[in-house]
C-alpha cells in the first residue's frame, strides 16, 4: 500500500498578491498582474513589460542583514514558504525535524545577482565581487535557505528543468512522502528573471508578448491574437504530509496528491512536437500513476503559456488523452494573470489548483475573447466559474522538451 500524501498548506507570492489569500482572490477576480517594468530601466528593450511581485516588502519575512546574502527568488521562496507553514499551522519542532525536507526548483535561479555580481567585476575588478555571490545565486540555495530558517532536517533538493522545474519538485517530493523517506515536505518553486538579461533573453527568442501598449491584454492563452508570453516572479510552496501524520496532529487537509509524471519530447531544445507527443505521455503516466480514468478529471490548469506553439499542442494532447470528453473537462491557463513564472509557475499552479479543489471554484482565462479555432475547449473564459469537481491536473513543459503533470484530488475519508 503506498502512503497517501495529502496538502495542509500553500504558500503564494505573485504578480497578483504578496499572499495566498491575496493571490487567490485576486485570480477569481480575473485580475492581471503585468505592467511596465520597474525592475530597471527598459530603454531600448523590445518588451517593456512585465508580471513583476508588487508591494513586496522582503524585511517582513527576512532580517536586513540577511538580505544582502540571497537572490530574489529565495527572498521569495522564504516568503511563500512562511505563508504555507502558516496556513498549515506546522511548526518544524526537534521531534519531526529529521522527518521534514525542503524541495524547491528554479529554472534560472539568481539571474538577478549574477546580473549585479559581474557589472562590479567589469567596473571594479576581482575585488569587488561579492563574497555572498555564489551562496546568493545558485538554485539550490532557495531550499538551502528555507531548510534552515524552519530548522528541517529531512531530503533537501532541488530542480532547475526549465518551466518544469518546480511541478516536478512537488512531485518528487510526493514520492519522498510516499515511500516514506519523510513524513513533511516543504516543496514548489521560486523565480525571479525580471532583469535585463532574462527579458532580454527571451526577446530576442521572440518568446515573449511586445503588447508594450496594452500589458495587462498581452497574456491571452488560447487567443488567436496571442503573440507570446509575459515574463513573471514569484513563488509557489506546499507543505505536503503523509495522511496519518497530518490527521494525528489535527491539521485542516486541503487536497490530496495523487499521481504524478514525468515524460520527455526529444523533439527540440524550445518546441513542442507536432504530434503534442510529450504532453500526452506526461498526463497518461499522471493518470496510470493515480490509477484514474481520464473520464475522472474535472478540470485541468494548463501550461497554457500563451505562444502559439505551446496553446495549439496542449490542446491537441488533451484530446488525444481524453477523447470525447475534453470538450467537457473546463480547462484554464492562471499564467493569464500571474504571467509564466517559469520554473516557479508549476508550485505556483500546483497551489491555485489545490485552492481550486477547495473552494471548488475555477479560476478563469481572461483575455480570450477571439477564440483560435485550433483551441476549441472550454478554456473558463474570462469569468471565475463554480464548479463540483474531485480531480485537477496540473500541467508543467520546459525547454529542453522537459514535462511534467501532478494530480490533486478533492480530499475525503
Amino acid at each position: 500500500m503506498k502512503r497517501r500524501v495529502v496538502v495542509t498548506g500553500v504558500g503564494l507570492v505573485s504578480a497578483v498578491g504578496v499572499g495566498t489569500e491575496a493571490t487567490w482572490q485576486s485570480l477569481l477576480a480575473g485580475t492581471s498582474g503585468a505592467a511596465p517594468i520597474t525592475h530597471f530601466d527598459t530603454t531600448g528593450f523590445s518588451v517593456t513589460f512585465a508580471a513583476e511581485v508588487k508591494n513586496f516588502d522582503p524585511l517582513q519575512f527576512i532580517e536586513k542583514k540577511e538580505l544582502k546574502k540571497m537572490g530574489l527568488f529565495i527572498q521569495f521562496a522564504l516568503a511563500a514558504s512562511q505563508f504555507a507553514l502558516e496556513q498549515a499551522q506546522l511548526k518544524i519542532t526537534p521531534e519531526i525535524a529529521d522527518r521534514t525536507g525542503v524541495y524547491i526548483g528554479s529554472g534560472i535561479g539568481g539571474f538577478d545577482v549574477i546580473e549585479r555580481e559581474h557589472t562590479a567585476l567589469m567596473q571594479g575588478g576581482p575585488r569587488r565581487i561579492s563574497p555572498f555571490f555564489i551562496p546568493a545565486a545558485i538554485v539550490n540555495l532557495a531550499a538551502g535557505y528555507v531548510s534552515i530558517r524552519w530548522g528541517a532536517k529531512g531530503p533537501n533538493s532541488a530542480t532547475c528543468t526549465a518551466c518544469s522545474s518546480s511541478a516536478h519538485a512537488v512531485g518528487d517530493s510526493a514520492k519522498i512522502v510516499e515511500r516514506c523517506a519523510a513524513d513533511v515536505m516543504i516543496c514548489g518553486g521560486a523565480e525571479a528573471a525580471i532583469t535585463p538579461m532574462g527579458v532580454g533573453g527571451f526577446a530576442s527568442m521572440r518568446a515573449l508578448s511586445t503588447r508594450n501598449d496594452a500589458p495587462q491584454k498581452a497574456s491571452r492563452p488560447f487567443d488567436r491574437e496571442r503573440d507570446g508570453f509575459v515574463i513573471g516572479e514569484g513563488s509557489g510552496i506546499l507543505i505536503l504530509e503523509e495522511l496519518e501524520f497530518a490527521k494525528r496532529r489535527g491539521a485542516t487537509i486541503l487536497a490530496e496528491v495523487v499521481g504524478y509524471g514525468m515524460s520527455g519530447d526529444a523533439f527540440h531544445i524550445t518546441q513542442p512536437s507536432e504530434d503534442a507527443g510529450g504532453a500526452v505521455r506526461v498526463m497518461q503516466a499522471t493518470l496510470a500513476d493515480a490509477q484514474v480514468q481520464p473520464e475522472q478529471i474535472g478540470y485541468i490548469n494548463a501550461h497554457g503559456t500563451s505562444t502559439p506553439y505551446n496553446d495549439r499542442l496542449e490542446t491537441l494532447a488533451i484530446k488525444k488523452v481524453f477523447g470525447e470528453r475534453a470538450a467537457k473537462i473546463p480547462v484554464s491557463s492562471t499564467k493569464s494573470m500571474t504571467g509564466h513564472l517559469l520554473g516557479g509557475a508549476g508550485g505556483l499552479e500546483a497551489g491555485i489548483a489545490t485552492l481550486a479543489l477547495r473552494d471548488q471554484i475555477l479560476p478563469p482565462t481572461i483575455n480570450l475573447e477571439n477564440p483560435d479555432p485550433d483551441c476549441d475547449l472550454d478554456y473558463v473564459p474570462n469569468q471565475a466559474r463554480r464548479a463540483s469537481f474531485e480531480y485537477a491536473l496540473s500541467n508543467s513543459f520546459g525547454f529542453g522538451g522537459t514535462n511534467a503533470a501532478l494530480l490533486l484530488k478533492r480530499y475525503n475519508e
